[in-house]
């Protein structure tokens, strides 16, 4: 940290938060507001001397809670800036002053109460996300007793305790009475690996086990005459190093029993720590007493990584971690362009590792600025002036943010923004939208193909390029056999799939349209399956409204590596094939006839006094009226704003 303050093309910004980030790759506008610390870093000696004087103690945060701070204080050791900060809402007043002891201590005349928080904007080209973690809080947990005895904490308290700036300066003692501990029990995987949300959190926290090791190995170096006992689920130690360090642990006398206790009672004389637990290796119930009881906490996401995730639209995994753009390929960078993520904002992970991950995030940040051009994907979206109405529904489904829309202006697309998902041109009502590579046009010319002939026999598949196509070709690879009706037209996302090309592979005569994803929490586009769901929602509620079978319509998502999942996709939908008879097909045809479904696009009409004709996308009603852009037009049926206007010959 200190480097970082001395370096002289690193700007530190310390006691800030980001309140916003806008912009795209290459121009990244940064919203910061540094807090007022009413001390005048730059004149600060961290001397003392205000301490000394400040009536206030609270807690310390930076000792969990087990040491004490007063309202003016350092934030922790080795603090860069080395000055004191007071906190605005623990003082006891600074407007009107109702102490003021800490200005008449202070020689140097640092602290100003009249100091107001500063916004600074930043211009910047690329951003890398690393707002860190936060430990589990075992309070949940009643069983091991954290919230009922002081003389079982956490892995972080514990580490605090034996620390020389702990609250104890070194000084091993358990915080009931402080006396030394002869026994010590740790119990690892708490608020990890564990179905039940109640308890935790299903995912491996990465670190705890050899966390764990390493503060055995110092309890035997200073203190060998502790006792010290470990019980696991399992040790996990595949780093560099960590076995022999296991190995080190067990034969310095450290006792591993493979088992979780069941639940934790304390003597209210001694204050003793009673415990049973099942020891899986000897298959027997065994009956343990500690001094102090140490629960090794998982990791969860850092309090301010939502809020950041959703400046920069970023996706996340269902842990609440950060997710990268390719866990192999690309795994710094995000699936917003100019973002990256490192250190535990994208998964738990010890220092070690998010080192290396912070000096690959600065590599391929130090890539993108070194460039004089950017080269983007040529299937962005392009906005058609002559047919936007100006109603901004794209903008407010695009997942990245890339298009820009103002009450009463025209939407306009940020290519170096625009991933190509497809999301606003299914979203749009006129056909104001259009795909490069994946044009409505070239959708409809593969659906006229793949229908013309034998219909009853085809499957019209719309998968995702990135997780359903990609699973097609592991199934492919891994030469598992499935029904080959199905005819698949790749997309860059679910997203992409508009209502109206199901209607119109239903008119063409397609006994089963399968549409298929990204799983729902897994989207390659941050969230716009979402989208896909809400679409197909109103596509079988408007094929129930027409009496079509709505299982005709499949909904499924698939991953590239579930090979056989796409397998057991195709024989469920070559099931529901088998079930659609011509005459079905016929029906489905006359009914779709009647209500004109639209195809194709439509050009917008020059007069807007046109008479005109009415489709809802969603449940395919039908009305007659005169086509005027400023007029906001709804289903009268379902009530659905997904309409569009078609040409009355």
């Amino acid at each position: 940290m200190m480097d970082v303050g001395r370096h002289p093309k690193i700007k530190l910004l310390a006691y800030a938060e980001v309140e916003d980030i806008s912009g795209y790759v290459g121009n990244f506008k940064v919203r910061i507001r540094k807090k007022a610390r009413y001390v005048d870093e730059s004149e600060c000696t961290s001397c003392g001397d205000c301490v000394e004087v400040c009536p206030i103690v609270i807690p310390d945060e930076y000792q969990v809670g087990l040491g004490s701070r007063r309202a003016i204080y350092l934030p922790f050791p080795q603090a860069v800036p080395s000055a004191y900060i007071v906190n605005a809402n623990e003082c006891l007043g600074q407007n009107p002053i109702a102490c003021g002891k800490c200005i008449e201590a202070c020689e140097k005349g640092c602290i100003d109460f009249a100091m107001h928080d500063e916004i600074i904007e930043v211009e910047v080209g690329a951003v890398v996300v690393a707002t860190g973690m936060d430990v589990y809080d075992p309070t949940p947990l009643d069983e091991y007793g954290y919230s009922s005895y002081e003389n079982v904490v956490t892995s972080l308290e514990f580490e605090r305790l034996i620390c020389s700036s702990g609250p104890l300066e070194g000084k091993l003692s358990r915080p009931g009475d402080l006396a030394f501990p002869k026994r010590i029990g740790f119990i690892q995987c708490v608020g990890s690996r564990t179905q039940d949300p109640d308890r935790g959190n299903p995912y491996c926290s990465n670190f705890c086990c050899m966390n764990t090791i390493k503060s055995t190995q110092y309890l035997h170096d200073a203190h060998p005459e502790v006792e010290t006992t470990v019980f696991y689920t399992d040790l996990r130690a595949f780093g560099k190093g960590f076995e022999e360090l296991l190995m080190r642990s067990k034969g310095s006398g450290v006792k591993y029993v493979r088992g979780l206790p069941g639940e934790v009672y304390e003597e209210p004389e001694t204050g003793d720590l009673h415990l049973m637990v099942e020891n899986t290796t000897s298959n027997r119930l065994e009956s343990h007493v500690f001094d102090l009881l140490v629960l090794a906490v998982g990791a969860v996401p850092g309090q301010n990584t939502e809020t950041i995730r959703q400046m920069v639209s970023l996706s996340k995994s269902p842990s609440g971690f950060l997710r990268e753009a390719h866990p192999k390929l690309r795994p710094v960078d995000t699936p917003t362009k100019g973002v990256f993520i490192a250190g535990c904002a994208e998964s738990p992970k010890d220092v070690r590792e998010s080192v290396t991950q912070a000096s690959a995030a600065a590599s391929r940040a130090s890539i993108l600025l070194n460039k004089d051009q950017f080269s983007v994907d040529a299937i962005t979206a392009v906005v058609e002036e002559d047919l936007c109405t100006k109603c901004g529904i794209c903008a407010s489904v695009c997942p990245f943010s890339a298009i820009t829309w103002q009450k009463g202006e025209l939407a306009e697309v940020i290519t170096a923004a625009c991933t190509g998902c497809g999301t606003c041109a299914a979203e749009c009502k006129f056909n104001a939208i259009t795909m490069r590579h994946f044009s409505d046009q070239a959708i409809y010319a593969q659906m006229d193909a793949m229908l013309d002939e034998d219909p009853l026999n085809t499957i019209v598949t719309f998968a995702c390029n990135w997780c359903s196509y990609a699973g097609a070709d592991t199934a492919g690879i891994g030469r598992m056999a499935y029904p080959p009706n199905a005819n698949i037209i790749r997309t860059m996302c679910s997203g992409r799939v508009s209502p109206e090309f199901v209607w119109y592979a239903f008119r063409k005569g397609a006994p089963v349209i399968l549409v298929s994803g990204c799983h729902y929490v897994d989207c390659h586009y941050i969230d716009a399956n979402r989208s896909t769901t809400r679409r197909v929602d109103g596509l079988w509620d408007g094929m129930e409204k027409k009496g079509l079978d709505p299982g005709r319509l499949l909904l499924e998502w698939c991953s590239a590596a579930e090979g056989n999942r796409w397998q057991h996709i195709m024989n469920e939908s070559e099931q529901k094939r088998q079930d659609v008879t011509q005459v079905m097909i016929d029906e489905t045809r006359e009914i779709l006839k009647e209500t004109k479904v639209p195809g194709p696009r439509n050009p917008r009409p020059r007069d807007e006094n046109q008479p005109a004709g009415f489709v809802c996308l969603i449940c395919g009603e039908t009305w007659e009226g005169n086509y005027n852009a400023g007029v906001e037009r709804s289903c009268p049926s379902c009530r659905s704003n997904s309409v569009r206007w078609i040409r009355k010959r």
